[in-house]
């Protein structure tokens, strides 16, 4: 069998979004260029700081409390981390229309669910507690965890 890859990341955002606002500005600014009318450049300078700034705040907040790490010794999800050698079990997915138990567990990270567009993957731990793991990609997740558990 294949080790897998580590160490498994994913970004809670990306820091290039923000390119998104002096393109959004710009596209602006050429449509008022063409309408009968002065172009309102202080106007469009302010919101470009002003969404900017706002932007850089969320992608600042997704980075500390969405972002998974796993490694051949620590699963950090957000800003929880535990110990690979504190996971007793992978539990079995979802299968069919049958919520499993573990779906009712407490997610990792101190968001209280499992974050948007993230699936859960149930861990039972060593103390008996079981919790939820999380990832965009959480099968490629499963298969590291069940690699390092096993």
């Amino acid at each position: 069998m294949t080790s897998p890859a580590l160490p498994f990341e994913e970004q809670g955002a990306r820091w290039r979004t923000l390119l998104v606002v002096p393109v959004g500005c710009l596209v602006g600014i050429f449509v008022e260029a063409f309408l009968p009318g002065p172009v309102h450049w202080l106007a469009w300078g302010i919101a470009a700081v002003l969404v900017a700034l706002v932007l850089a705040w969320q992608i600042a907040a997704a980075r500390a409390h969405v972002s998974v790490y796993c490694d051949e010794w620590v699963l950090r999800q957000g800003t929880e981390t535990i110990g690979i050698d504190t996971i007793a079990e992978v539990l079995p997915p979802a299968s069919g229309y049958e919520e499993p138990d573990w779906w009712a567990a407490r997610a990792l990270g101190e968001l209280p669910t499992v974050p948007r567009r993230r699936a859960g993957i149930g861990l039972r731990l060593s103390d008996g507690s079981t919790v939820q793991a999380w990832a965009r990609d959480d099968d490629a997740l499963r298969r590291v965890l069940d690699e390092l558990v096993a």
